[in-house]
């Protein structure tokens, strides 16, 4: 399953990108996309654990960027 999801307080490209790499380090994840620019998350993981994938990007995000918030 692919989605996208929208990000708040994103602050900058470096955060971005080592959210991104952590996250596709993941178990279950394809592939994934963090922009800074747009302030957007691409998300392509097992459609059987998609939930439980996403809720684990959630905390990879909050260690990186303690701030950013992922619209779910």
């Amino acid at each position: 399953m692919k989605k996208r999801f929208n990000l708040t307080d994103l602050d900058c490209a470096s955060c971005a990108a080592k959210m991104e790499q952590a996250i596709k380090k993941l178990p279950g994840v394809r592939d994934a996309s963090v922009s800074f620019l747009t302030q957007k998350l691409t998300l392509d993981a097992d459609d059987a654990r998609f939930d439980a994938i996403v809720q684990e990007v959630v905390k990879v995000c909050k260690k990186v960027e303690p701030d950013c918030v992922i619209h779910v």
